[in-house]
């Protein structure tokens, strides 16, 4: 999560619990107009993406295999 989501996070927490619900209204018409689809990447999940790709070619990854999940 990035600070700026942590923010608005907590401003929203602020808010009466009636204004809540507005505020969130308000912040996904934001979401849905800049990316109606789902499909654009912040700067951020840019950058995680790239780096998540280096590792993958790199074979930096661990195998679902080597992982104790209990």
């Amino acid at each position: 999560m990035s600070a700026v989501s942590k923010q608005i996070i907590d401003m929203i927490d602020m808010l009466p619990e009636s204004e809540q619900k507005l505020a969130f209204e308000m912040i996904k018409r934001m979401v849905l107009a800049w990316d109606s689809d789902f499909t654009k990447l912040t700067s951020s999940e840019r950058a995680r993406l790239t780096e998540a790709e280096k590792e993958i070619a790199n074979d930096e990854t661990v195998s679902h295999s080597d992982i104790d999940w209990n």
